[in-house]
C-alpha cells in the first residue's frame, strides 16, 4: 500500500507577486527601537503564506505596514502594485486581537464592518449569508458575539474581514486560544478560499502543525526573515530524523540524564527532548544513534521499549534554528524556602463529578485520579468543560453532585491549609493590568504569606523566566500576551505549591519559550508536583504523562500519548496529487467531511479499513482528472486523534457545545 511520495521544491508561481517587500526598515519611538531590520519578501497570488517567528519578532509590525495602518521608516512596500495605504480596499486585515462588538449581534457585526467599507445593501445581504454558511455560522446571526465560543468568534471576525471581498488577507494569529477541531475548519475555509476565489493570505501563527498547511513559510527573528521555503525544504535544511524513544515513565528522568552525559552518543545527538512516555532524540545517523542508545541505557538498566524512526517536526526546525541565533538562556534554579517534601498517592481525585448550570449539564460524572509528580493533560473543545472541571477540583466553584479529593482533603477545600498548597493560573485572569509586573508579584507574595527576606530572590526568578529582568516597572498592560503568560506562570508557582492547575498557559507564546515553560513543568513534577494542565497546542500535550479527553461535559478517553494513538481506528493515509483542492472536494463528498483534511502540499485521510478503499479512492480520483502521485500509511498526531474522538462521541449522540 505504501508508496514513496517526493519532496519536492517549491515552484513558484509565473505571476508577479501580489506583495513585494524590499529592505524594509521600521523604528519605533524617540528611540528609535528596531522593529524591522532589512525585510526582503515576495508573496504570490493564491499563496497561503505563513509568517511564523518569536514574540517581538516585528511579525505584527509587519501586518500592520502591509495593511496601510502604520507607514514604514524606510524601504518599499508595494501591495497589488500600489502603496497599502492605496490598496487597503483589497486587503482584509484580522488583528491579533479580537475585532468585535461583544454587544452586537453577529449579522449586526457584519452589517457593521460592511458599512465601514461601503458595501451596499444588496452585495450585504449575498456576501453575509454565503459567508455565514461557508463558516457554518448561519443558525447564529441572531447570538450575541459575546455570546459564541473562541472558535465561533474567529469564524465570525473571519466573516467580517471577508465580507468586502478583498483580494489579500492578513490574519495576525488567527486561532491563538482555539480547540483543534475550529483551528481545523478554520483552516480548511482558508484553503477553500483560496482555491475558489483566488485569495492571497498571509497568516502569523504560532501553532507550528498548522503552519505545516502552508504554501510556504518564513521564519522571523529580531526583524528579519532568516530562513522562507516550503515547510518539506525547512524541514529538510535541518538535515536530521528524528528518533522516538519509548520508555517506562518512571524511567525517563534518569534516561534523560544518561544521554546527556554519555560521550559515546552525544557525538551523533542534536537535540534530546522530553515527552510523556519518550524522548525525542535528533541526529544525523538515526540507524548507529538507535543502536548506541539501546546500548548504553540498557547498560544502565534501563528499559528501552520501542524506537521508532520519523522525520523532524516542523517545531523541531523552529527551535534549533532560534536557538543558533539567540541561545536558549538560563533562569537559573528555582529559589526554594522551604525543604522539599515528597509526597505519594493520589494529590487530585475525583469521584463522579457533576456541575449543572440551570438545566445545562456542564460536567458529567468525571472520573479522575492524578498523583503527585504526575503531569496530567485534559483536553478538550471550547465549551467541552474543562475550565468548569478545573475550578470545582481547586475549590473556586461548588459541585453539583461527586466528591474532590485534594492534597489528602475532601471536605473544606477552601480553608487557607489547602490553597496555600494550590497554585493556579486562569485561563482569563491571573494578573492585574493596571499594576506594574513587580506590584503583580508583590501582591502574589502577599497573599501566599512570602517572608519578605525572600521576595526579592523569588520576583527575580521570575523576571528570567519570563526575560524581563529589568523590567519590573512595566506595566502588565503593555505586554505582548506571550510574555503576560510567562509572568503569570512565574506567579502561579511563586509559593512552592504541591498541586498546580495551569489553564491553557503557553497561549499565544512561540514555541521556544514553550518549551522552557515544559522543562519547568517538567522539573517541578521531578520534584513532587502534581500538575494538571489544559492546552490547544497537542504537540505539547505530548508532554504529559497522561492525557483525558472531554466531549461535551464526560470524560471519554484516557492514557498515555501512545495508548490513545494505538486506540485510534482505521489508518492516517497521505495522498500527494493534483489539483489539491479538487481532490478534497471529491473525497469530502464520499467519506466524512472529518477524514479529509489538506496540509500544505499533501491531503490526509483517515480511513478505517484502508485495504478497502486505498484503491477505490485512487480510482475514483483519477476518473475526475486529479492526478495522484503516490500515497503512503503514516503515524497518528494528536490532532487526529483529538479530532476522531470528539466525532467518534458525536456519533454516540454527544452534543458538542457551540457555547
Amino acid at each position: 500500500m505504501t508508496q514513496t511520495l517526493s519532496a519536492s521544491a517549491y515552484r513558484r508561481p509565473p505571476e508577479a507577486p501580489i506583495i513585494s517587500i524590499r529592505d524594509l526598515h521600521h523604528r519605533y519611538g524617540k528611540q528609535g527601537v528596531e522593529a524591522i531590520a532589512t525585510l526582503n519578501l515576495d508573496i504570490y497570488p493564491g499563496e497561503i503564506f505563513g509568517l511564523i517567528g518569536p514574540d517581538g519578532a516585528g511579525k505584527t509590525t509587519t501586518f500592520q505596514i502591509l495593511s496601510g495602518v502604520m507607514t514604514q521608516t524606510a524601504g518599499e512596500v508595494d501591495v497589488l502594485g500600489e502603496n497599502p495605504r492605496d490598496a487597503r480596499l483589497q486587503i482584509g486585515y484580522l488583528t491579533q486581537r479580537f475585532s468585535l462588538y461583544q454587544d452586537l449581534s453577529v449579522w449586526e457585526n457584519l452589517r457593521y464592518t460592511a458599512g465601514l467599507h461601503e458595501v451596499s445593501d444588496r452585495d450585504l445581504e449575498t456576501r453575509g449569508n454565503h459567508y455565514l454558511s461557508l463558516l457554518d455560522l448561519d443558525r447564529f446571526k441572531d447570538r450575541l458575539a459575546g455570546r459564541l465560543s473562541g472558535g465561533m468568534k474567529q469564524k465570525l471576525a473571519l466573516c467580517c474581514t471577508l465580507v468586502h471581498q478583498p483580494r489579500i488577507l492578513l490574519l495576525d494569529e488567527p486561532t491563538t486560544g482555539v480547540d483543534p477541531v475550529s483551528r481545523r475548519e478554520f483552516w480548511d475555509i482558508l484553503v477553500q478560499l483560496a482555491a475558489s476565489e483566488g485569495m492571497t493570505t498571509v497568516v502569523a501563527t504560532p501553532y507550528l502543525d498548522e503552519a505545516e498547511r502552508c504554501s510556504r513559510i518564513a521564519l522571523m527573528y529580531a526583524g528579519r526573515i532568516q530562513q522562507c521555503d516550503t515547510v518539506a525544504q525547512i524541514k529538510a535544511s535541518l538535515g536530521v530524523q528524528r528518533l522516538e524513544v519509548y520508555l517506562p515513565v518512571a524511567q525517563l528522568d534518569r534516561a534523560e540524564d544518561v544521554l546527556h552525559q554519555n560521550a559515546d552518543v552525544q557525538d551523533t545527538i542534536a537535540d534530546v527532548q522530553r515527552f510523556g512516555d519518550r524522548l525525542d532524540v535528533l541526529t544525523a545517523q538515526p540507524r548507529q544513534t538507535a543502536e548506541g542508545i539501546r546500548r548504553i541505557l540498557t547498560q544502565h538498566e534501563i528499559l528501552v521499549e520501542a524506537i521508532e524512526q520519523d522525520s523532524p517536526t516542523l517545531e523541531n526546525t523552529f527551535v534549533s534554528r532560534l536557538r543558533t541565533l539567540k541561545g536558549e538562556g538560563s533562569s537559573g534554579d528555582y529559589p526554594r524556602i522551604y525543604s522539599i517534601e515528597r509526597s505519594v498517592g493520589t494529590a487530585i481525585g475525583a469521584r463522579n463529578l457533576n456541575r449543572t448550570f440551570g438545566d445545562f449539564h456542564a460536567v458529567k460524572d468525571i472520573q479522575l485520579d492524578i498523583q503527585y509528580g504526575e503531569v496530567f493533560g485534559l483536553l478538550g473543545a471550547n465549551g467541552a468543560g474543562k475550565t468548569t472541571t478545573i475550578k470545582m477540583l481547586c475549590g473556586l466553584l461548588p459541585v453539583t453532585s461527586g466528591t474532590v479529593m485534594l492534597a489528602g482533603e475532601s471536605g473544606e477545600l477552601r480553608s487557607r491549609a489547602v490553597r496555600q498548597q494550590i497554585g493556579y493560573m486562569s485561563q482569563k485572569f491571573t494578573l492585574y493590568d493596571d499594576l506594574t509586573i513587580d506590584e503583580n508579584l508583590e501582591f502574589y507574595c502577599g497573599v501566599y504569606g512570602i517572608p519578605q527576606r525572600h521576595r526579592r530572590a523569588k520576583k527575580d526568578w521570575v523576571l528570567r523566566i519570563s526575560d524581563l529582568t529589568g523590567q519590573a516597572d512595566r506595566m502588565t498592560a503593555d505586554l505582548p500576551g506571550g510574555w503576560k503568560q510567562r509572568v503569570a506562570f512565574g506567579a502561579a508557582v511563586i509559593h512552592e505549591p504541591r498541586i498546580v492547575f495551569l489553564d491553557e498557559p503557553t497561549s499565544g507564546v512561540d514555541p521556544l519559550a514553550r518549551r522552557q515553560f515544559w522543562r519547568w513543568i517538567n522539573e517541578f513534577a521531578r520534584q513532587g508536583m502534581a500538575i494538571l494542565v489544559t492546552t490547544h497546542y497537542l504537540e505539547e500535550a505530548e508532554q504529559c504523562h497522561r492525557l483525558g479527553f472531554m466531549v461535551a461535559g464526560e470524560l471519554v478517553a484516557q492514557g498515555t500519548p501512545r495508548q490513545v494513538k494505538a486506540e485510534q481506528p482505521g489508518q492516517l493515509v497521505e495522498w500527494e496529487c493534483e489539483p489539491l483542492q479538487q481532490a478534497s472536494d471529491v473525497l469530502k463528498q464520499r467519506l466524512e467531511r472529518w477524514r479529509v483534511s489538506i496540509f500544505g502540499s499533501r491531503l490526509h485521510t483517515v480511513l478505517e479499513h484502508p485495504e478497502r478503499y486505498i484503491s477505490h479512492i485512487e480510482e475514483h480520483l483519477r476518473a475526475v482528472g486529479v492526478q495522484v502521485r503516490g500515497h503512503r500509511a503514516i503515524a497518528f498526531s494528536l490532532e487526529d486523534v483529538f479530532i476522531s474522538v470528539v466525532e467518534q462521541a458525536r456519533r454516540r449522540g454527544l452534543e458538542v457545545s457551540d457555547e
